[in-house]
């Protein structure tokens, strides 16, 4: 990262340090309208970001990643939220060359072989698709928060994205859980009915199981690997 860019993200993190989410939401989609989007996996955390926005800017952009291999109760919440809000949400599907490709080649469940199985399956569905998706932007919002794991730790509200070349805002970086659902049940915010069944965490189904008590909130995602190998790459940081 240019000298610059590093000294104008240490400004930013210093001036909304102790600032609310919303403050850094709303200062962010003025500065940057119509070169800004939420980037929602229909987290918990995706969902708050989601109510916040619309409460600031209904015509910010939002948009999501369908992999081909989400569960059926996030196809029903990515419906109630845009009904809820009354707002579109932007689909980018992986490339269907790339994914027949791979399967023919490494075979339809390749990401319980390796690690190295698991992130070309997750760099075909997502990040080919995320970079399509990030065309003509400047900043992107994500749900990230700093307990979630410990690759997250350390994690600030802005921060510069080298692999992308985008400024990424994570309002709720210092966020807990707690703080997460307390905003869901106040502001009647939808949330996938999985976290009601053990789902903390949920990504694509084969990758995703519930947890069981006093399991890390990440334990069900991609439990066979060991947790310094958990990310998809979409958070690479560098």
């Amino acid at each position: 990262m240019e000298q610059t860019n590093k000294a104008f993200i240490d400004e930013l993190n210093v001036r909304f340090k102790n600032a609310a989410p919303q403050e850094l939401l709303s200062w962010v989609l003025t500065e940057y309208k119509g070169e800004i989007a939420l980037s929602s996996s229909f987290s918990i955390e995706d969902q708050v970001l989601t109510d916040m926005i619309c409460k600031i800017d209904p015509s910010t952009r939002i948009f999501t990643l369908d992999t081909g291999r989400l569960f059926p109760e996030t196809y029903t919440l990515i419906e109630k939220t845009k009904q809820k809000y009354n707002i579109d949400i932007e689909i980018f599907f992986p490339n269907y060359t790339d994914v027949e490709n791979m399967v023919n080649r490494h075979g339809i469940n390749l990401f319980y072989k390796s690690v190295e199985c698991r992130k070309l399956c997750c760099n075909v569905r997502k990040i080919e698709p995320l970079k399509r998706a990030f065309t003509g932007l400047k900043v992107w919002i994500c749900g990230l928060r700093q307990e979630q794991s410990i690759t997250r730790y350390g994690l600030k509200p802005i921060e510069w994205d080298g692999n992308n070349n985008l400024i990424k805002i994570s309002p709720l970086a210092i966020w807990t859980e707690q703080d997460v659902w307390e905003y869901i049940r106040q502001n009647n915010v939808p949330y996938n009915e999985l976290h009601d069944h053990g789902f903390p965490s949920i990504g694509c189904q084969p990758c995703t199981r519930a947890i069981k008590a006093g399991e890390d909130i990440r334990a069900g995602r991609w439990w066979w690997e060991t947790p310094e190998n958990k990310e998809c790459g979409l958070h690479k940081r560098k």
